[in-house]
């Protein structure tokens, strides 16, 4: 296994952590607006002053409204044209939680470092926490630099790290130090204590 965090990241997508939106329907999205509505087929097209017939093709997407249709459609559901092409929002997800106990994420071993997975059972995350065993003593043990899309957030639990990046001096970072970095930036992390460092890691996955 490479060094490189992709890995994690892929991981965390493949488990449902980041969705893509669906291609709107526009006869779903009317139909749901008039059911939300508590509106029959004749109820809806009366409103919006179209044939049964004509909405209920609209719905089934056995027809393309022309614009006309559209207003009238949006006028008798009290909308804008532009609401009609708009998805609803998703019902936001609200209490979630995960507890990870000390010492039981799911271990991801490299060369370089040893990642621990957080919140591992958790789907449709924003973000990959994980918490790393730094092994490497020297940029010399890295095939070059890592990156990968995204924002990343470190913070020193123990030890000391040397953090290196592309564009920047290495810093020196001691227990309780945090850096919040663009992650497409080559970074590399290596231990200067006598015992390897630890760290927490929360990278983003947008």
């Amino acid at each position: 296994m490479t060094d490189d965090p992709k890995n994690l990241i892929r991981i965390a997508r493949d488990s449902g952590a980041h969705d893509q939106p669906e291609p709107l329907n526009l006869g779903e999205r009317v139909r749901d607006l008039r059911k939300a509505r508590n509106w029959t087929l004749e109820q809806a097209a009366q409103q919006a002053g179209l044939a049964r017939s004509t909405l209920s093709k609209i719905e089934n997407g056995q027809m393309s409204p022309t614009y006309d249709a559209l207003k009238k459609l949006a006028t008798g559901l009290q909308i804008s044209v532009p609401q009609l092409f708009t998805p609803p929002q998703r019902e936001k997800v609200n209490g979630r939680m995960v507890v990870t106990p000390s010492g039981q994420g799911q271990q991801h071993a490299t060369t370089t470092y040893e990642h621990e997975l957080l919140a591992e059972s958790l789907t449709k995350k924003q973000m990959l926490p994980y918490r790393a065993r730094v092994r490497a003593r020297s940029v010399d043990e890295f095939d070059g630099w890592v990156r990968h899309d995204g924002e990343e957030f470190l913070y020193v639990l123990t030890g000391v790290i040397r953090l290196y990046t592309e564009f920047y001096e290495p810093v020196e970072m001691r227990r309780g130090d945090s850096a919040y970095y663009d992650a497409t930036m080559g970074h590399n992390v290596i231990s200067v204590s006598d015992d390897d460092a630890s760290i927490l890691w929360v990278t983003s996955l947008n």
